[in-house]
């Protein structure tokens, strides 16, 4: 019987390891499709508004911005909607130029990274506050992965948009999926992270 705690013990302690390498290699890889998306598209194009009330591309990152500084901050002590915080102010350009909006972009992931890379698995099942609701660690992170993919998503998508047939793939280019299963099979299995060979 106390074997089998321990082997418990010891697995649940993998998978939450697990849980947190998987977790940064998940943002770095949506960070990343932002960077691709952003480099490909000139500062003019990242301001276009599709209609009226929509967001631009360069709207979208001001926003995601600023809500991992104010999520990311501090976020073990302090509640993660600063007070500081002017979320409709991030629904107006101000961007001057395509170096400011990417060094900004660049804040907002770093302060992200720098709360999350030192987390440890004892920390996962800590109380965390947003808006004064209680979240443990690990769902105040799947929170804002699922916020920040969904907006990336949107980034991309608009980017195509922008581009047209001078868009740059992100992913497997249409036509080319045997290609690409034919070398990913070719390969022994193996444990590794789908980002690895990105």
């Amino acid at each position: 019987m106390v074997f089998y705690h321990y082997f418990y013990w010891y697995k649940l302690k993998d998978m939450e390891n697990s849980y947190l390498i998987s977790v940064i290699k998940q943002f770095e890889y949506y960070k990343s499709l932002g960077d691709k998306t952003i480099t490909q598209i000139s500062f003019n194009k990242l301001q276009k508004e599709f209609a009226e009330d929509s967001n631009s591309i360069s709207i979208i990152v001001k926003h995601i911005v600023g809500n991992m500084l104010s999520r990311w901050t501090n976020f073990l002590t302090e509640d993660g909607e600063k007070t500081w915080r002017k979320r409709d102010e991030e629904f107006k350009d101000t961007y001057t130029s395509k170096e400011e909006l990417i060094d900004s972009w660049n804040k907002g992931w770093d302060c992200l990274f720098d709360a999350i890379r030192p987390l440890s698995t004892s920390d996962l099942n800590k109380i965390i506050h947003i808006r004064n609701q209680g979240h443990t660690i690990t769902e105040a992170i799947n929170r804002q992965m699922m916020h920040y993919a969904y907006h990336v998503g949107q980034i991309v998508f608009l980017g195509k948009l922008i581009k047209g047939s001078e868009w740059q793939s992100l992913s497997i280019p249409k036509g080319k999926s045997k290609a690409y299963n034919k070398n990913k099979f070719e390969k022994d299995k193996g444990r590794r992270h789908f980002t690895d060979d990105l």
